[in-house]
């Protein structure tokens, strides 16, 4: 089920808005000038490092810029996914972060093939 396509692309959805939800609690703590790079270097950051350490098997060609066993990249998407949920609330959109974790939770436990395949390595 995880490479199903629509499951595929709610993945891909859910990064963007895990991204985009650091972004909005970045700008809710800053102010002045410090609004401005917390909404847009702390997503960039993530972004960089999702794209960086990656399991050489789900990466294209089968190379990842820095391959990592499957329980850590697990890891880090837990990370990003907890601090976006955190985040918003945080940032006082709790009903966004309950909606969020519910729909991460909903992915996850759909791709429970690929959770198993990164646990096992």
């Amino acid at each position: 089920m995880a490479n199903n396509p629509y499951n595929l692309a709610l993945r891909f959805l859910l990064e963007v808005l895990a991204l985009v939800a650091v972004g909005y609690w970045g700008w809710s703590v800053g102010g002045g000038w410090l609004r401005y790079v917390l909404a847009l270097v702390i997503p960039l950051v993530i972004s960089i490092l999702w794209a960086t350490f990656r399991v050489a098997s789900e990466s294209p060609g089968g190379k990842a810029p820095v391959a990592v066993p499957g329980w850590a990249r697990l890891l880090l998407e837990s990370a990003v996914f907890a601090f976006a949920i955190w985040g918003l609330v945080d940032a006082g959109a709790s009903l966004a972060a309950v909606v969020f974790a519910g729909v991460v939770l909903i992915h996850y436990l759909l791709s429970y093939d690929r959770v198993v395949s990164l646990l096992r390595g």
